[in-house]
């Protein structure tokens, strides 16, 4: 067998080593979104696939017999052609997918449905810090519109001029600690936070920054998943692919649900 690890998480990170260290024949690819990944432990192949066939005729070619898709939760087209493919393939799949945050007490959270909804919130001329990646920037132009300085924080280093005019790129890679994200907003007089429900406990420490600064946040709701085998957490999923895919009733009631359920 050889599964493939659909990665850019840290949790794919984390399921590539222990597959690597266990010596389960995987392969890792990475879309590219990163021009200067941190290396994985397995054998990496870089960039897309070419749309849904170019998929399909990688995992023939390529003799894989599973997939965990561990991509980002906003990685959405990719998940649903992979989901897509290997049913039709009759390769098994199965959904990498860490619990959404939750505001709890002292968070002062709008919901978002998707970025442009923002402007309805933030006020004119407000300072904003968008946490948000390079690839969905040009979304805040009613933002830009509403006279807004936007500070976009990315891991690359831009190819381009800051689109709007006022604002700029800022060059991070994370994780970034509670105390450095308090220290960036009080530096910066950031007055609202966006940023995309991704989840996970390291990316949490700008919205902990936030709560103790009082600062507003625009948290973009995930887009719905497809209703596939689904893990929160990567023991089970490391055991699903070390197992070969995991058949069978054992694997499906004890260490996977489907969509909505929980592991």
């Amino acid at each position: 067998m050889t599964v493939l690890v659909l990665a850019g998480t840290r949790e794919a990170a984390q399921i590539a080593k222990a597959l690597a260290e266990r010596g389960t024949p995987a392969v890792a690819s990475l879309a590219g979104a990163t021009r200067a990944p941190k290396p994985m432990p397995l054998p990496t192949r870089m960039g897309g696939f070419g749309g849904a066939d170019g998929f399909a005729a990688y995992l023939r070619d390529a003799r894989i017999t599973a997939v965990l898709d561990a991509t980002h939760p906003f990685a959405l087209r990719i998940t649903r052609r992979s989901a897509e493919v290997c049913a039709a393939m009759g390769i098994p799949y199965a959904q990498v997918l860490r619990p959404a945050w939750e505001a709890g007490a002292g968070d002062n959270w709008t919901i978002l449905a998707q970025e442009s909804e923002a402007a309805d919130h933030v006020p004119r001329g407000a300072r904003v810090f968008l946490a948000t990646g390079r690839q969905t920037l040009m979304a805040f132009a009613p933002l830009a519109d509403k006279d807004c300085t936007l500070i976009c924080r990315q891991i690359d280093p831009p190819t381009g001029a800051f689109p709007f005019p006022k604002g700029e790129f800022m060059i991070g890679r994370p994780p970034f600690s509670v105390d450095d994200e308090i220290a960036l907003f009080q530096l910066l007089g950031i007055e609202w936070l966006i940023v995309k429900n991704a989840g996970g406990e390291a990316p949490r420490s700008k919205l902990i920054a936030a709560r103790r600064l009082g600062i507003p946040v625009g948290m973009i709701a995930r887009p719905a998943q497809p209703d596939v085998l689904r893990f929160e957490t990567i023991a089970p999923a490391i055991a699903w692919a070390v197992a070969g895919a995991g058949t069978g009733a054992e694997t499906r009631g004890e260490t996977g649900a489907k969509a909505g359920g929980k592991i």
